[in-house]
C-alpha cells in the first residue's frame, strides 16, 4: 500500500485525493494546505486523513512514500526538491516548474535520490488523446502537415502566471506526445487586457522538422469555451474536441490530391478534393486523472519510468519559456536548440 500525501487543497487537490483513495494500491494519508477551512472540509470528507499546514511533518514521516504537489507553480521547485531529498516519490501538477533551470534541478534530484518524478500532463492519459496517437502511429493520417488547437474561454484569470503558462501546457504536451519530437523554433504574440503584465490571450506557433507546424490559441477572454484540436495529414484529418460528450474524436477521410500540371507549360490542369467518410471511434471510458494517478502508483511499485516523466515536463517548460520570451519581444522567433538560455 503506497502512502500518499497531497500538498495543496485548492481546485485540483480534492480531485487528486478522491482518485488516489479509489486506487487499491494507494491511500492518501495526509493533506497539507495553509488554508484551515479547506483542511477542515477535507478532513470531514475523509476521516482517516491527517490534515496539516506543516509540510515538513509529511517529509519527516517515514511511512509516506509519495508526495503529490498541487500548489502554485512558483512553489513547485522548492517543494519537489525537499520531497525528493527526503526520499519521497513526487508527482507535480503542470507545469513542472516556473523555469527550465528549476525543472533541470528537479530532474537531477530525482535521479540522485532514485525516485520517481512525474508531471501531471493529464491529457496524455485521456483515451481520446491516446486514440489520436494510435491513428498517427499506424499511418492513418499519413504524413502530418500541421496541428491547430484552440483552448479558450471567459476566465478563469490567474494572478501569478499568464495564459500561456496556465492553458498551453495541455496542448504542448499533447502535440509533443502525438508527434514524438520536439520543436525547432517557437514564436508567440499576445497581449494583456485585464491585468498589467499578465497576458490573457496568446497565439503560439511551434515549428518542427519536415515542415510540420502547430498553432495554439489560448485565451481567458473568449465568449465561447473551446477545447478543439485539428490534426491535418496527407491521407486523412482528425479532430479532437474535448467538450463533445459522445464523439470526442472524428476521423475525416478528406484531403487535397496532388495538382496535375502540364509537363510543357507547367500550367495547372486540375485540383482534386477528396471528401469521404467521417468515423467516430469507440473510446474507452476512463477518467484521465484516475489513469494518471494509477500510472504514478504503478511506476513506484514496478520501478518504471512514467510516460510523463521529469524530462517530458522539462520539454514543455522550455517551450513555455521560449513562447513567453517571444511574446514579450514582439513575436521574435526563438531557436530552441541555439538559445543557450534554453539548453
Amino acid at each position: 500500500m503506497i502512502q500518499v500525501a497531497v500538498i495543496g487543497a485548492g481546485y485540483w487537490g480534492p480531485n487528486l485525493i478522491r482518485n488516489f483513495n479509489q486506487i487499491p494500491d494507494a491511500r492518501v494519508a495526509y493533506v497539507c494546505d495553509l488554508d484551515a477551512s479547506k483542511l477542515t472540509t477535507l478532513a470531514a470528507q475523509y476521516p482517516t486523513l491527517v490534515a496539516t499546514s506543516d509540510y515538513v511533518r509529511i517529509l519527516d514521516d517515514s511511512q509516506v512514500d509519495a508526495v503529490v504537489i498541487a500548489t502554485p507553480v512558483s512553489t513547485h521547485r522548492a517543494l519537489a526538491l525537499d520531497a525528493l531529498r527526503a526520499g519521497k516519490h513526487v508527482l507535480v501538477e503542470k507545469p513542472l516548474a516556473a523555469t527550465a533551470q528549476a525543472a533541470r534541478e528537479m530532474n537531477a534530484a530525482a535521479r540522485a535520490a532514485q525516485r520517481v518524478l512525474m508531471v501531471g500532463h493529464t491529457f496524455i492519459y485521456n483515451p481520446a488523446v491516446v486514440k489520436v496517437k494510435e491513428y498517427i502511429e499506424r499511418g492513418a493520417l499519413g504524413e502530418i502537415y500541421y496541428i491547430d488547437s484552440a483552448r479558450v474561454n471567459l476566465g478563469l484569470h490567474q494572478f501569478d502566471i499568464n495564459v500561456i503558462w496556465d492553458l498551453a501546457p495541455h496542448d504542448i504536451s499533447m502535440i509533443l506526445y502525438w508527434l514524438g519530437r520536439r520543436p525547432l523554433r517557437v514564436s508567440a504574440r499576445g497581449n494583456s487586457y485585464t491585468q498589467t503584465d499578465i497576458e490573457d490571450v496568446a497565439f503560439i506557433t511551434l515549428e518542427f522538422a519536415d515542415k510540420i507546424m502547430a498553432h495554439i490559441h489560448v485565451s481567458w477572454m473568449s465568449p465561447a469555451k473551446l477545447r478543439r484540436t485539428t490534426i491535418v495529414g496527407s491521407k486523412q484529418m482528425a479532430v479532437y474536441d474535448d467538450l463533445e460528450v459522445a464523439e470526442k474524436v472524428k476521423l475525416y477521410d478528406m484531403g487535397v490530391e496532388q495538382l496535375a500540371l502540364n509537363a510543357d507549360t507547367r500550367a495547372e490542369l486540375r485540383r482534386t478534393y477528396r471528401v469521404g467518410d467521417v468515423i467516430s471511434p469507440r473510446l474507452d471510458v476512463a477518467e484521465p486523472l484516475r489513469v494518471e494517478c494509477k500510472h504514478f502508483i504503478d511506476c513506484i511499485v514496478e520501478g518504471k519510468t512514467p510516460l510523463t516523466d521529469g524530462d517530458a515536463g522539462l520539454a514543455v517548460v522550455r517551450i513555455l519559456e521560449a513562447a513567453t520570451r517571444s511574446l514579450r519581444e514582439g513575436g521574435r522567433t526563438i531557436e530552441l536548440e541555439k538559445d543557450s538560455a534554453l539548453l
